[in-house]
């Protein structure tokens, strides 16, 4: 005998294939299901409400099944406060604790929902009763007696909803492959660039020293430059070799002009490493005249803040990396504030880190030579984002180009 529960689904559930994605889950992982009411919305801009009855083996199952339809925007018809525990010491986590999504998510306290903020996925929430929020917290910031979400009653997700107008990137979502036509691409791109920085929107860039290596450092820094870009993020590889390139011409003692070997070049970035160290900081080096071009310097006399990420392969590493992760992390979390669109390029890991600490509503574009690379960010949970198969000498040149065709389009 089965044991069932009901739950409901409203909103555009049909033509954003969520009802496909709960069908598919409940099969997936043995249940059944039972559609008791279905009314579906007559014009695009009308919700839909579902009523399902969902069957299992077992509690043990059934539970399983409902906690993957919850995060997809499921809920019980009748929901009751969200149940909260004190968190027994710093970092250390109630039994059974609420892991969120990097979906828009509420909270049901007091029979009030309460919107979470700061969402990102992997963490937990945290209710403050006198000041009646709650808070996406990361397991690094949980604190002592922090009253947290135990179990999904209570808890509603709002899995993203295809857009009722069409969208211009909505033709590349759902796969990733070479065989699309990059200019045509990259001008949406650019024209999407424009659109968010005109409605006030913020843009930061998660970059690779690939994108050096490759010959897209001096349209990147013109993007910078323009003020395109409100924010870099990168690791000392980036920052390291872009520097080089302003002082010897070189990204890891290759000529960036010739794509010839520099005798002596392996050290190069050593040499900039040292003259920065010399400087005190990046800025000071600008501010010296040792830096007189590039991405850094633009960052710097444009007031773009960046935060360089360090790891434990980095030689030096210049003085401005941060090589603390959880340091490293708040300083992320602190320029995503507000981010309407991030860029991806050429940087896989910190590609992921920067995702797993995005919600799902920030556009985000990842932009590889290995589609790989932007298969398995899509896989770690940043499903939003969309791909481009391209490397960086490529991309930037002509993100650049269209960016100016548009800009003098615009100002006539």
């Amino acid at each position: 005998m089965q044991i069932s529960r009901e739950i409901e689904l409203e909103g555009h559930i049909i033509d954003s294939g969520i009802m496909t994605l709960v069908f598919d889950r409940i099969m997936d992982m043995g249940g059944n299901f039972e559609i008791l009411t279905f009314d579906v919305g007559k014009k695009k801009t009308d919700a839909s409400y579902a009523r399902l009855k969902v069957s299992a083996a077992d509690e043990t199952q059934l539970e399983a099944i409902l906690s993957e339809l919850y995060r997809l925007g499921a809920h019980l018809p009748v929901v009751a406060d969200a149940r909260l525990v004190p968190a027994e010491g710093d970092r250390i986590v109630p039994k059974d604790f609420y892991s969120t999504t990097n979906h828009r998510t509420y909270v049901k306290y007091e029979g009030e929902w309460l919107s979470v903020e700061d969402i990102e996925m992997d963490c937990l929430i945290v209710v403050d009763p006198v000041a009646q929020r709650a808070c996406c917290t990361p397991l690094s910031k949980l604190t002592k007696g922090s009253l947290v979400v135990v179990g999904e009653d209570g808890v509603k997700v709002d899995y993203p909803e295809r857009p009722r107008e069409k969208s211009r990137f909505e033709f590349m979502q759902g796969t990733v492959s070479p065989e699309r036509p990059s200019e045509t691409l990259i001008e949406k791109i650019a024209t999407e660039i424009v659109e968010v920085k005109r409605s006030g929107g913020k843009i930061v860039l998660v970059g690779g020293p690939a994108i050096i290596h490759t010959g897209g450092g001096p349209a990147l820094a013109k993007l910078v430059h323009d003020g395109y870009i409100d924010a870099l993020f990168a690791g000392n590889a980036l920052a390291t070799h872009d520097i080089e390139s302003n002082l010897f011409g070189t990204s890891l003692g290759m000529d960036i002009k010739t794509a010839k070997l520099v005798t002596g070049g392996h050290k190069h970035h050593i040499y900039a490493i040292s003259e920065v160290m010399r400087a005190g900081s990046i800025k000071n080096a600008v501010e010296q005249g040792i830096v007189t071009g590039g991405v850094m310097y633009e960052c710097v006399r444009h007031n773009v803040p960046f935060v360089l990420a360090g790891s434990i392969r980095d030689d030096g590493p210049l003085p401005d990396v941060i090589t603390d992760v959880m340091e490293a992390q708040d300083a992320m979390r602190k320029h995503l504030k507000g981010a309407k669109m991030v860029l991806m390029v050429a940087t896989l890991l910190h590609s992921v880190a920067v995702g797993n600490c995005l919600p799902s509503s920030v556009k985000t574009l990842c932009v590889d030579i290995n589609p790989a690379s932007l298969t398995k960010l899509m896989d770690r949970g940043t499903s939003q984002a969309i791909g481009i198969v391209s490397d960086a000498g490529t991309f930037f040149p002509m993100l650049a180009k269209k960016l100016d065709e548009l800009s003098e389009k615009i100002n006539g």
